[in-house]
């Protein structure tokens, strides 16, 4: 029971309610980031869970086998390093709540299916002798690039972990100067048109292609190329950062902080809709029938495309247009094997990047695959990415063995009319089988395998709808202020007191950003609360 707060029973309606001062639906780091600035401000918070487990995509779990533990979603954790809840360590999660980072060396490598590999550093000239290796020429634009997302990163930063600004105004701020405009050149670019332009060799352009599609999108689409420039910035930056213990760490450290401050986190409770009267939300009712009442306000991580359906008399426009958001044609298939030994590659350098990319030997492979993709069909050459992060950080297995998060994409619709419960272990195999051309011990050393294919992202996580890992398409129109939706992009909801979303398709996007941090600042005004000078709780 929450201090402060009472609960009544009804045994024959088998019901109970619970009063707090912030219901928060979803236990996905957002919803808990934006729930422990309202704790540490003195609010008293529930947190409700659907699933037995708390994270969302941030959740470590033993799949496989007893001791090796698995990030079943997000592995690494980049743009949330900048952010001020963990660079100025505003909840103390790592100084008082045990969240610790591994960043080892070598962020991200290509791996080529001739042996040949591609390392970028977070050392800008130790990534340009690298790039070197296939042109000279390259290097000396890869150095070009480098200062120039580093000039780029703090403005970029900046618009990352509060509310967006107006797009309007954005773009009008962007036509004052020459610089404005050039970055604004470089957001409506493709990858492959900006990549074109820097480098000459085709491998160097594939390496930063795939930059684009771990986006979920095609080098050659509009308006992606930006991402060059925001990843390398980060990269170099910040790091990757590998929580020791598991990304799951995060969820635990943001739990034992909102509990710290006399909050609930609460597991298997599934929320069926949201209560409002008189034009305000007023707490939250659960599928097995329990209340929960919100004396000042609910926090929502409901997809756009759920969301009029859980909360009545939403504008029928506002509704329209957030169930007519897209979702990306690159769902995700992840395979999290336990492995008896670490993998031996078949490369002529070491892999020890926290991310590692298997790419054909043709460009043009890279960028046919996505356009089959586009078009329903499962790409011909398979484009894994994995982690084995046991290498960083062996607390997560037993002693000798290795875990393997790999990943591929696929359409959420099988073409052949299959389904994908009878059929992933399947694919999963497949691509096993081709990850074979690139390490040698693989299958040999996988003791037990876990695949979760689009439909289980779905079921795991209603935010990771038709599986996608950012809910909805990181397309420029469903970007800033307009994502989901212009109406939507606040965080709040139109005609609505005192509700606020939270979610990867929310601003800034899908990935482990913090963004609850933003949603947090918006209810800190709205409650009258100071979020204090650079976000700290005052």
């Amino acid at each position: 029971m929450l201090a402060g707060s009472h609960a009544t029973s009804n045994p024959k309606m088998n019901t109970t309610m619970t009063i707090a001062d912030i219901v928060a639906v979803g236990s996905g780091h957002n919803g808990l980031v934006a729930a422990a600035y309202l704790a540490a401000a003195g609010k008293k918070v529930v947190v409700l869970e659907r699933n037995a487990w708390f994270g969302g995509g941030v959740v470590s779990r033993e799949l496989t086998l007893p001791g090796f533990r698995h990030d079943q979603h997000s592995m690494s954790h980049i743009f949330i390093q900048a952010n001020p809840l963990l660079k100025n360590d505003e909840l103390k999660l790592k100084s008082r709540y045990g969240l610790d980072y591994i960043f080892p060396d070598v962020p991200m490598m290509s791996v080529f299916e001739d042996g040949s590999t591609l390392k970028l550093f977070r050392d800008r000239e130790k990534s340009a002798a690298e790039i070197a290796k296939f042109s000279t020429r390259d290097a000396e634009a890869f150095r070009r690039v480098s200062l120039q997302a580093a000039a780029w990163l703090p403005m970029i930063a900046a618009s990352l972990y509060a509310p967006p600004a107006p797009v309007g105004a954005t773009y009008a701020m962007f036509d004052q100067s020459r610089e404005g405009r050039e970055l604004w050149r470089v957001m409506q670019m493709s990858s492959h048109d900006l990549l074109c332009d820097l480098f000459e060799h085709e491998q160097v352009r594939m390496h930063f292609a795939r930059v684009a599609g771990e986006n979920l999108v095609s080098p050659d689409e509009k308006a992606t190329a930006i991402g060059v420039y925001v990843f390398l910035g980060f990269l170099e930056s910040c790091g990757f950062g590998v929580a020791r213990g598991g990304a799951g760490k995060l969820t635990d450290a943001l739990i034992a902080c909102i509990r710290d401050h006399g909050g609930q986190v609460i597991a298997n409770a599934d929320v069926a809709r949201i209560k409002v009267a008189n034009g305000r939300a007023t707490g939250v009712e659960t599928v097995d029938g329990r209340s929960f009442t919100a004396k000042d306000a609910v926090i929502g991580a409901i997809h756009p495309h759920l969301l009029g359906a859980m909360i009545d008399g939403i504008d029928s426009k506002v509704r329209a247009a957030a169930e007519a958001t897209h979702i990306s044609a690159a769902a995700c298939i992840t395979v999290h094997a336990a492995l008896s030994e670490p993998l031996e590659f078949r490369t002529r350098d070491a892999v020890d990047a926290v991310m590692v990319e298997m790419l054909p030997m043709s460009y043009e492979t890279l960028r046919r695959d996505f356009d089959e993709l586009r078009y329903g069909q499962f790409m011909p050459y398979p484009l894994l990415g994995l982690g084995s992060l046991s290498q960083f950080d062996p607390s997560r297995v037993p002693a000798g063995k290795a875990i393997l998060h790999l990943w591929d994409y696929v359409p959420y619709l099988r073409p052949d009319g299959r389904s994908w419960d009878d059929t992933k272990q399947e694919y999963g195999d497949r691509m096993l089988a081709h990850l074979s051309k690139f390490v040698a011990n693989v299958p040999g050393c996988v003791l037990q395998a876990h695949i979760d294919s689009p439909v289980d992202m779905e079921r795991t996580s209603p935010s990771f709808r038709r599986g996608d890992l950012h809910g909805i398409a990181t397309a420029t129109y469903q970007s800033g202020a307009h994502r989901p939706t212009p109406e939507l992009g606040g965080y709040t909801v139109p005609g609505l007191d005192r509700f606020y979303l939270v979610g990867p398709f929310q601003h800034p996007g899908g990935g482990v950003f913090g963004a609850g941090r933003a949603t947090a600042m918006k209810m800190f005004e709205a409650l009258g609360l100071n979020f204090g000078s650079q976000g700290r709780i005052k």
